[in-house]
């Protein structure tokens, strides 16, 4: 919802709250780092209705506690964890995961670790050598960092596609925006860009009945459509977005939900929660 558009201008929390539900989205998606943030976020959303995904970077256990107290205020359905740390070996990953997932079960809140760059799960392979490692590690897919960090050939191979496949086989939430190979968004409204989009909602669809398969009767599946501002965003020479990423988040969310109750027809548990702004 940030423009970061060279006019300075910024809409208010108010009016991107307004927006929101006005657009038929279910919940959003905000940091949990900052007490004041967080307090801004909980007065606005107060009487709303929306879900709300944290998001939190934590270094160490403790960091995990101070979000997940965040979290709370919030009412949030899980914690997003991108681990800001990178070891260079998954035994010296362990102590940590199993740690921040011990502190979220104490808490009574879910916690999903995010595939992104520049994080403990930056490379793919790690991060499935984390998953064997760990078995109790959820995912919160955003597969555009995947393909971006492999830099997957297209069309994409068998045994790439099997490492893609693996990920979604443990993975609880999704944030959506469309990568290439060489970049981390696409405007998904461009013609040449088609053949990523329809990538990605093959790989959505997938990890869709992948989820049911798994998922209790009253689950809820959070789909986040993550369409960032600059510098995700492609600008143009005066650093104004290519495209309107609002309308874009709208294409996505119409199209993940038909994705997504289309998945409901053969696989069963079947609990709509939609998608997250």
């Amino acid at each position: 919802m940030e423009r970061r558009h060279p006019d300075g201008v910024e809409h208010s929390i108010e009016l991107n709250l307004t927006r929101i539900m006005e657009a038929g989205f279910d919940g959003v998606s905000t940091s949990c780092t900052d007490p004041a943030h967080v307090a801004l976020i909980a007065r606005a959303l107060a009487g709303s209705g929306l879900a709300v995904e944290g998001m939190c970077f934590p270094q160490t256990v403790d960091d995990l506690k101070a979000a997940i107290d965040l979290g709370q205020q919030l009412g949030a359905l899980y914690l997003n964890v991108q681990p800001d740390v990178r070891p260079r070996r998954v035994e010296d990953c362990v102590p940590l995961l199993e740690g921040w997932i011990r502190v979220a079960r104490e808490a009574g809140l879910p916690i999903y670790f995010e595939t992104h760059r520049n994080r403990m799960t930056t490379d793919l392979l790690f991060t499935l050598d984390l998953l064997d490692a760990v078995p109790e590690m959820r995912i919160l897919a955003d597969l555009s960092h995947v393909l971006l960090g492999r830099e997957f050939w297209y069309p994409i191979s068998d045994e790439d596609e099997a490492l893609v496949r693996q990920v979604l086989g443990r993975t609880w939430a999704f944030h959506g925006r469309v990568a290439s190979r060489e970049q981390i968004q696409v405007e998904i409204t461009f013609p040449q860009h088609k053949v990523w989009l329809d990538l990605f909602l093959r790989w959505w669809e997938y990890g869709f009945r992948s989820w049911r398969k798994r998922a209790g009767a009253d689950a809820l599946l959070s789909f986040t459509c993550e369409l960032g501002p600059r510098p995700y965003a492609i600008t143009d020479r005066e650093g104004n977005d290519t495209t309107d990423r609002w309308e874009e988040a709208l294409l996505i969310k119409s199209l993940v939900r038909d994705v997504f109750e289309r998945t409901a027809v053969d696989t069963q548990p079947f609990f709509d929660q939609g998608s997250v702004a």
